[in-house]
């Protein structure tokens, strides 16, 4: 008579879960300042110039604001374009040349360590009070402004990935795992030539018609 063990694999709770791909977002967007000098994290890249270190300055204020302060657990670090009002006029959206780059990384990683402990601490269903948002909505929980925040780092992340490329052509983690040099150039002709199928002639009419 044979006899059946089911084993219940242990299952990360909704919390760490969360947490675990905040920090894949984090590590992400850290990874697309390596090897890359002070000017080149710095400069605009876009027209409404989105830069590498300013994404990596915007998040790490962002997540104090709702992981911290927002469930009454601020962090004490003094964020000059916030105390002067100034994260208004989107201060917080790039570095000044007297903001070392090593520092903005540094409150960035003190920022999510004192965030994920606050987290841990509370809980998901934490109630949560966000001063800036219309007073008949203001009222949340911690679970939902984890949410946010994971979608917001997550998407900064993707910014800092094509930034990163337009600035050395490096692509993101498994870029080499896709192909060599002659697969990605394939591969580029092959969406260059789908695309073509569709340029606009100059009478106004499309290539492929």
């Amino acid at each position: 008579m044979t006899s059946e063990t089911s084993t219940t694999l242990a299952q990360p709770s909704l919390t760490e879960e969360l947490l675990r791909y905040l920090q894949q977002g984090r590590d992400a967007l850290l990874r697309s300042l390596d090897g890359l000098g002070d000017y080149d994290v710095r400069r605009p890249l876009t027209p409404s110039g989105t830069n590498l270190l300013g994404l990596v300055k915007h998040v790490a204020g962002v997540e104090l604001a709702y992981l911290a302060d927002s469930v009454g657990r601020p962090s004490g670090e003094r964020l000059s374009w916030v105390e002067d009002g100034s994260i208004w006029d989107s201060a917080d959206m790039w570095a000044t040349a007297e903001e070392s780059g090593d520092d903005l990384v540094r409150l960035y990683q003190q920022a999510w360590a004192h965030c994920d402990a606050a987290v841990r601490e509370l809980g998901l269903d934490a109630p949560a009070s966000v001063e800036w948002w219309p007073e008949e909505r203001r009222r949340t929980t911690l679970g939902s402004l984890l949410v946010r925040c994971v979608a917001e780092v997550s998407q900064h992340a993707g910014h800092a990935d094509v930034l990163r490329e337009s600035i050395d052509g490096r692509g993101g983690r498994d870029h080499d795992e896709m192909g060599g040099e002659e697969w990605w150039t394939a591969h580029l002709a092959r969406i260059q030539a789908a695309a073509d199928a569709h340029r606009e002639t100059p009478s106004g009419g499309e290539a492929g018609s």
